[in-house]
């Protein structure tokens, strides 16, 4: 039995629960759940079986497929939409096949801006959250067949606790807030929880790599992370995103309980297994270009993703892909009884962006890291390859590192992994990935330089006192290791002529993404500055003083507040609070993400 099965706790609730965690990957997608019985140590289980998928016993994915009618009804989706005979249907009946659609919720800034061109486009007059929707409503159905079906009176199980099960959505290390807020839009549409505070607390999310630390601390983490506390980096390689974590076990941890801190910033990469694809397809396209088979190009592309990607192993010999029949012949393009033959060197090339992203985001994790680090653990599916595991080897192990895969199904690291986030929460100390901070405007000072040069933008506020815009206030530095606890204040003060406009005051959380280590200035690096949300409070209820305008001419109204965040959590968090007769008080407040900001 594992270090972590032997020391988790037994459930302390009072009644049954169940936790379903979905991994919705871009290619292949997989449930593992938990039932919490009181006073039993919860175990992670897997949907191991699937609609249409019987024949693979013991298949832990599916493919992440939905085919819609021309009306915009769901007709297939999973494993039923890859059944013998739907491609066939689907031509006929011209249904619209949405894949990869996972990839239209990423942030649209920064790495991801090569992608768009690339992916398939949703359907017509699908949104990414409506699609989402039905992807979830179908494997919610999948989970509760599976546990209707297995488990001793599955029925009455399921039937107990259908209205409050819990859910733990997995995404890519590089989404935030405004992402999280798509998916839980989507898991309302699905009908899987009230649009309530109630409901919506129903749902966790963790990211990729963190849900595969939890995997491979449960599966196999080298004896010298676990035993020695060394620095380990996570390499989730999936279908559309490599994502990259590191962290080490905190020896000083007295509690039998192991935890463990984030020691570098995460990083997320679209440099998964479908970008190989996509570079084969781009070779193939120029390749055939001459060829009458150059109309076959989705079938042979499809041919190559089935077997040739997967079995790709050595660059010096001959590849093949069999997409027709022995008629098939272009000796041109080397086609010959409907193979088509590449060098293996052509193929190595489809891959070599990804090997390159890997490596370099492990070195540069060694390098910006808050503890040396030592292994490398890859898992996902695309870390199944041979070839790509075998290259990300060859460049590290001489440097140093040991890189591992773990033996046990590598392709559902994610799912069970984000059931032992919500079950053990190893992860206590999280790494900044950008400076967070606000904009606000501070007393004009003739005796600054940076202040002069900005004189031209200078104001009287509503108290009769020059004050100068645009300054940004650094709440948490990049790269900065942060208590999950932790909370970060801001102190504010408001002046305002009228208590009315107390109802809604507004206030935005900025990140600065740039390599400037001290950001002070919005006019400087513009264009690494992006708004994070807007958080929303109403401060009416708030003890409030009149004071006197500077110039004498009557008074104004002065409000102090502090607003705390939580950035260490998945999840941002933000409340209000003041002091009432020499108390502090507090409520929560609003954040809202605003699409056009990320």
């Amino acid at each position: 039995m594992s270090d972590v099965r032997s020391t988790r706790a037994p459930y302390s609730g009072s009644r049954r629960k169940l936790v379903l965690a979905f991994d919705v990957g871009t290619t292949y997608s997989g449930i593992s759940y938990s039932v919490l019985d009181p006073g039993q140590v919860p175990e992670i289980k897997g949907v191991t079986r699937f609609p249409a998928h019987e024949q693979i016993s013991g298949a832990s994915k599916i493919p992440t497929v939905i085919y819609y009618s021309k009306s915009g009804e769901v007709c297939a989706a999973g494993a039923e939409a890859m059944r013998e005979g739907v491609f066939e249907t689907a031509l006929d009946e011209e249904w619209v096949k949405s894949e990869w659609f996972k990839l239209h919720i990423r942030p649209k800034s920064g790495t991801s801006e090569h992608v768009t061109a690339n992916i398939p486009p949703l359907p017509p007059g699908k949104t990414v959250v409506r699609v989402l929707a039905d992807f979830l409503q179908y494997l919610h159905k999948c989970g509760e067949a599976y546990i209707k079906d297995t488990h001793a009176s599955g029925r009455d199980l399921w039937n107990s606790v259908e209205s409050e099960i819990d859910y733990v959505i997995s995404h890519p290390n590089g989404w935030e807030g405004y992402q999280q807020s798509q998916i839980r839009d989507a898991i309302v549409l699905a009908g899987l929880i009230p649009n309530t505070p109630e409901g919506h607390s129903r749902v966790s999310f963790v990211t990729e790599g963190e849900a595969s630390l939890h995997f491979s601390i449960d599966n196999g983490l080298p004896a010298g992370a676990m035993q020695a506390g060394d620095g380990v980096v996570i390499v989730d390689a999936g279908g559309g995103t490599v994502d990259v974590s590191a962290y080490s076990k905190k020896m000083s941890d007295s509690s039998e309980i192991a935890t463990f801190e984030e020691i570098a910033a995460p990083q997320c990469h679209f440099h998964g297994s479908v970008f190989v694809s996509i570079h084969a397809r781009l070779f193939l396209d120029g390749y055939l270009k001459e060829s009458e088979f150059s109309d076959d190009l989705d079938h042979i592309v499809r041919c190559f993703d089935k077997l040739t990607k997967v079995r790709f192993g050595d660059d010096k010999q001959p590849q093949y892909i069999k997409f027709g029949s022995t008629r098939d012949n272009d000796p041109s393009c080397n086609i010959r009884f409907g193979q088509l033959k590449l060098a293996g060197s052509d193929v190595a090339s489809f891959f070599e962006p990804s090997v390159k992203c890997i490596v370099d985001s492990v070195l540069d994790m060694i390098k910006s890291g808050h503890k040396s680090i030592k292994h490398v653990v890859l898992v996902g599916g695309f870390s199944a390859s041979d070839w790509l595991f075998n290259k990300v080897e060859e460049v590290l192990q001489p440097k140093g590192l040991n890189v591992i895969r773990p033996e046990s199904h590598v392709n559902k690291a994610v799912s069970d992994g984000a059931i032992s986030f919500y079950l053990d929460h190893f992860v206590k100390t999280r790494v900044s990935k950008v400076a967070y901070g606000s904009f606000c405007h501070i007393p004009y000072d003739t005796t600054d330089a940076d202040h002069r040069q900005r004189e031209s933008t200078a104001f009287m506020s509503v108290s009769n006192s020059k004050r100068l815009p645009g300054f940004f206030q650094v709440v948490l530095p990049k790269n900065t290791q942060v208590s999950e606890e932790k909370e970060f204040r801001y102190n504010f003060w408001y002046e305002f002529e009228s208590k009315e406009s107390l109802k809604k005051v507004t206030s935005e959380v900025w990140c600065y993404k740039g390599d400037n280590p001290n950001p002070l200035w919005k006019d400087v690096d513009t264009e690494n500055y992006a708004k994070l949300c807007t958080v929303q409070m109403d401060l009416s209820h708030l003890p409030i003083v009149p004071r006197a305008k500077s110039n004498g001419q009557g008074d104004f109204w002065f409000l102090e507040y502090t607003y705390v965040l939580c950035f260490s959590s998945v999840e941002l968090r933000a409340a209000i609070s003041w002091t009432e007769a020499g108390e502090e008080k507090r409520s929560p407040a609003t954040i809202v993400y605003d699409p056009n900001d990320v």
